[in-house]
């Protein structure tokens, strides 16, 4: 007893005495009895000990992790909010034991996600349901096994290939009250965000979290980026323009804005200037194509302007560069001959 043996009927049986009870179960494979056993074993050890508080559902290991993990991480105010929203999903396991979840809880829950939600999104919240049962089993001993790692993921969604075009920029700019002179307006810094974004290609939370004592005379300096390394990002021109009419707007930060409302604001004024199919993250793969554009039209060898490009993006490999890099396929005919 206590270990699952194969059947004459070619399927798995498995027998363990629980509170004085013998309990047991037949599975189609091995891995399931095995599955099973391990989950009883936790459950029993937690009865024998008296620590039967330790028999908790998926809704308090979700809850406990945004109080203690979530905090401790980069982002962790966005991965709380995440995890609410899980717990309100309609199919969501929320108050089954973690003893006796099992794949099929979570698998039903995920083809209930994909029917309403784009594979992208369920797939984060898949990884982040599955680091939550990583932490219960390795830290707070609350499960055996993590049943998410039998749970089939939805593939990786394509890569985003969207370049704004010169006519969406221009009605952007004149949306968002665009002007040469000195800002006066948050709605401005947002311009003046996005401009500095389709120069430079930082993203919304480096340019929002970008002070002045960061700024150097023909570079940046960003101590928190999404990879969490530093980098120092180039300024040509026109970006030490856009920086130097941002001078007075704000006395600690350069666009004196949160991400947050950045977000909210060049939807709202995208809306008003009657655009669609573009959001501000796509300032980056725009400012990449550009880039590296002007790059290749000079006299700088091929390799050199694919290492200079990382280096500005802060991309740790070259193949990354062909995620944001995203030209026409005329341009591409034009610069053949």
């Amino acid at each position: 007893m206590g270990k699952p043996r194969k059947t004459a009927e070619g399927t798995w049986r498995v027998q363990y005495q629980l509170d004085g009870k013998r309990v047991g179960g037949t599975f189609a494979t091995k891995r399931e009895a095995d599955d099973w056993l391990a989950r009883t074993r936790v459950e029993s050890t937690a009865r024998q000990q008296g620590k039967t508080g330790t028999i908790k559902t998926l809704k308090q290991a979700m809850l406990r992790y945004g109080e203690e993990v979530s905090p401790t991480k980069r982002g962790g105010d966005k991965e709380v909010i995440r995890i609410n929203a899980i717990l309100q999903h309609e199919a969501f396991p929320s108050n089954v034991k973690m003893s006796d979840l099992t794949p099929d809880h979570l698998t039903a829950w995920r083809d209930a996600r994909l029917k309403i939600r784009a594979r992208g999104s369920v797939l984060r919240d898949m990884n982040l349901l599955s680091s939550i049962m990583t932490t219960a089993r390795r830290e707070w001993r609350w499960i055996a096994a993590n049943p998410m790692s039998d749970v089939r993921r939805p593939a990786e969604p394509d890569h985003r290939e969207v370049v704004i075009s010169r006519v969406q920029i221009v009605k952007m700019m004149r949306a968002l009250d665009y002007s040469s002179g000195p800002v006066r307006s948050v709605r401005q810094a947002v311009a003046m965000a996005f401009a500095m974004a389709l120069c430079t290609g930082m993203r919304a939370g480096e340019l929002c979290n970008l002070k002045w004592e960061d700024v150097r005379e023909d570079h940046v300096i960003l101590h928190i980026t999404k990879n969490g390394k530093r980098r120092e990002v180039p300024l040509s021109s026109r970006a030490k323009m856009l920086i130097n009419r941002l001078r007075g707007w704000d006395e600690v930060k350069v666009f004196g804005i949160t991400a947050q409302s950045l977000d909210a604001m060049f939807r709202k004024y995208r809306v008003r200037a009657g655009l669609s199919g573009f959001t501000f993250h796509d300032s980056r793969h725009t400012a990449a194509t550009m880039i590296a554009g002007r790059m290749r039209s000079g006299s700088m060898p091929a390799q050199q302007a694919v290492m200079d490009l990382c280096k500005m993006f802060g991309w740790s490999r070259m193949d990354q560069a062909l995620v944001y890099y995203n030209p026409k396929a005329g341009d591409i005919a034009a610069r053949l001959g």
